[in-house]
């Protein structure tokens, strides 16, 4: 074998290098320059005000409590978003406010770009495009909530990136399905919508929305008669993953990181059950901690009601009787009081007593009670039976009153025995178990059920609340059920024994941790049905209120400057978005009609991309306006911000359209172009006066204050000298 023969291989291997490699890219110079412009509008001066502004007060107080390990529930939503901030805050206790306000402004700034690229996957123009993204760049209500510790901006963001995603994802459906890049953007898709519900559940609007979207779509595809049965149940089966188990599966990590990183008791304890409490370091657990598992006859035990409202409190007894007559002139048994008492107490104990049998303690082996199993419950400190007969309860007269039996010699003997109903038990021979088990007693002579009525009782009762016996009735509500709380084996048979026993810690070794899903189950219904006392605001408003902006909130004043921080919008961007909102309507309902009667005023094309491109954009901002109007809950100006930023979108969608389709002639175009320039430069010129209330700074005048306040319904702040 000759050289040659040898290096001719070689030399073609190293026949590539002869030439160099070269990577080409395509750059979209608008997105570039609008990414830049939305970083700068957002973080020009994100340090100031050096102040906590507003509900920053209390998302700072959840990063503390992350960045502690302590556990809290906040009702304003699920905890995605609150991670998200306490991220910025994970190196060090003393975090500038800059970083905790970093990821909000981040967000704003990339809202920016985000409309660009809607509006261009909608198939409108770049100028179009450009025009939706400068209304978001100078609208000063998003500016303004981008710019502090607070989650509207991040729910946004992720509201936009699903609506982009999705666009994304169906345009590629049409020449490439099942591709990289058509898996990319359908996960996307989910991915964003669960991040959106879980910074807050306004979120929901957008997914249901995107999931209405997606199922029209689906049903168009399962006519297409190219596509085999396979094919479309492939299709059915992606968009059932990636739009609905995949965002199932991260909400429920949500809360799985949440509960992980929340593993001590905190100041909000007290509103979940006690099997929660005993499941977090510290707090209950330290008490529980080692309990009995199984109650017994003989045992000690305090009574937690379920349900917690108006607060959290346990079984009572003392020593004081019900008046012999109330203040309406109705009479009682002058009996021990029961009642239901917010704190922890010595005359919170109870002992669980066998009927047949004398003794108050624990036999040996102990014999568990059972579901359905009748028991006499005594006081541990006064030693009277819990009883009730038919005598009306103090404040609800319609039931019977519950008492500690006191034998006055006379014709009203003992009632106390009752049946125990474990309600969550999983066969009818059950043990009533601490903690765990959630039970019911039924009064065995009057089928009577111990129940918190929930009313306050007057100064005789020491506020304390009302603990009644409500006739036997279908379903459990959560007043009628107790769980055993604290527990021990009582040993002492001597009362003054037994009295020192109550005083002293519990002590046993069984562990009562919960399941990842019996916690989320439970913290979840906390977030639902929590409720914050207060529910009037200062600066609370309805949604009517919003739509022509008619309030606004005044987030943070200076008391010495004046320097002031608005929640306030650019009202001429408002108008402009219920001015496109109408139009929109008008004349889809107009081409609707007429269409109807087979005149087609635009081409085929023109009409599909005028039905989504609105079924989008108002759809968008109805699902995210009109729910409100149900809510009982306290409302805010910014509540209105994910419609509003529907709206915005939706204004070059309507100038497009009125350009292509009405006017005919160059001149009207030429005319409205110039209109719309003006129109853009008004936009731009209102931005520019509000930017003292939206960033604080300049620091204006009491006459400059003044000539802002554009409508008397807006409270701007003016210092008096």
């Amino acid at each position: 074998i000759s050289d040659r023969s040898l290096t001719k291989p070689f030399c073609r291997m190293l026949g590539f290098l002869k030439q160099p490699v070269v990577v080409t890219a395509e750059i979209n110079m608008n997105l570039v320059a609008l990414t830049v412009m939305g970083l700068v509008n957002r973080f020009w001066a994100l340090s100031y005000p050096r102040a906590v502004v507003f509900d920053e007060v209390y998302y700072g107080q959840f990063v503390s409590l992350y960045m502690k390990r302590i556990f809290f529930v906040d009702d304003s939503g699920p905890p995605f978003g609150h991670m998200l901030l306490a991220f910025g805050g994970r190196y060090s206790m003393n975090v500038p406010i800059w970083s905790l306000r970093l990821l909000p402004a981040l967000s704003g700034a990339l809202c920016v770009p985000l409309a660009y690229q809607i509006l261009v996957e909608l198939h409108f123009s770049h100028c179009a495009a450009f025009g939706a993204a400068l209304l978001i760049l100078f609208e000063n209500s998003l500016i303004t909530q981008s710019r502090l510790m607070l989650l509207e901006s991040v729910l946004i963001f992720f509201i936009l990136l699903a609506i982009l995603s999705y666009l994304k994802f169906y345009n590629l459906q049409k020449c490439s399905p099942f591709t990289a890049g058509w898996w990319f953007w359908l996960l996307l898709t989910g991915v964003a919508c669960s991040c959106a519900v879980g910074v807050k559940y306004m979120g929901l609007f957008t997914y249901m929305l995107l999931l209405a979207t997606a199922g029209v779509h689906f049903w168009h595809l399962i006519g297409d008669q190219t596509l085999s049965n396979v094919s479309v149940f492939c299709h059915l089966l992606a968009r059932g993953l990636t739009l609905v188990v995949v965002p199932v599966a991260m909400y429920l990590s949500f809360f799985y990181v949440h509960l992980t990183l929340l593993y001590r008791s905190g100041p909000h304890d007290q509103i979940m059950t006690s099997a929660f409490q005993a499941s977090l370091e510290g707090g209950l657990a330290r008490i529980t901690q080692g309990q009995p598992l199984e109650v017994a006859y003989g045992s000690q035990i305090t009574l937690r009601n379920v349900l917690g409202k108006p607060v959290p409190c346990w079984l009572h007894s003392h020593k004081n009787t019900y008046p012999i007559r109330y203040e309406n002139g109705r009479g009682s048994s002058h009996q021990q009081q029961v009642t239901c008492y917010p704190f922890k107490d010595v005359n919170n104990w109870w002992i669980v007593k066998d009927p047949g049998m004398q003794q108050l303690v624990v036999s040996n082996p102990p014999r568990p009670v059972r579901h359905g199993h009748i028991v006499q419950l005594v006081h541990g400190i006064t030693t009277r039976y819990l009883n009730t007969h038919d005598v009306a309860a103090p404040l609800s007269p319609h039931s019977q009153e519950i008492s500690c039996y006191i034998d006055y010699n006379i014709s009203m003997p003992a009632q106390n025995l009752w049946r125990v109903e474990i309600v969550n038990r999983e066969s009818d021979t059950d043990v009533w178990k601490t903690i765990l088990s959630e039970v019911r007693f039924v009064h065995v002579n009057t089928s009577a059920v111990l129940k918190l009525s929930g009313a306050s009782l007057p100064e005789w009762g020491y506020r304390q609340l009302e603990i009644i016996g409500e006739k036997l009735s279908k379903g459990y509500h959560q007043s009628m059920l107790w769980n055993v709380e604290e527990h021990r084996y009582g040993k002492s048979q001597e009362q003054k024994e037994r009295e020192v026993e109550l005083h002293s810690p519990t002590q046993a070794d069984i562990s009562k941790n919960l399941s990842f899903m019996a916690r989320f189950t439970e913290l979840q219904w906390k977030i639902l049905t929590l409720k914050n006392e207060d529910t009037e605001h200062k600066y609370s408003s309805s949604p009517l209120d919003w739509i022509t902006m008619d309030t606004n909130i005044a987030y943070w004043f200076h008391p010495i400057s004046g320097a002031q921080i608005h929640l306030i919008g650019n009202i001429l961007t408002w108008a402009s978005a219920n001015v496109a909102t109408l139009v929109y309507v008008c004349l889809f309902l107009w081409y609707l009609l007429r269409r109807r009667r087979k005149i087609c005023d635009i081409p085929e094309d023109a009409w599909r991309l005028w039905v989504s491109a609105g079924g989008l954009c108002v759809g968008g901002w109805a699902v995210n306006y009109f729910p409100f109007f149900m809510m009982e809950k306290t409302l805010f100006l910014y509540h209105y911000l994910p419609a509003l930023t529907f709206q915005i979108l939706l204004i070059p969608v309507v100038l497009q359209h009125l350009t292509d389709h009405l006017c005919r002639s160059q001149l009207p175009k030429n005319m409205f172009s110039a209109l719309i320039v003006a129109w853009f430069s008004s936009i731009y010129l209102v931005y520019r006066t509000f930017s003292p209330l939206t960033y604080g700074e300049p620091i204006l005048s009491a006459a400059e204050l003044r000539a802002l306040r554009w409508k008397d319904s807006w409270d701007i702040l003016i210092r008096k000298h």
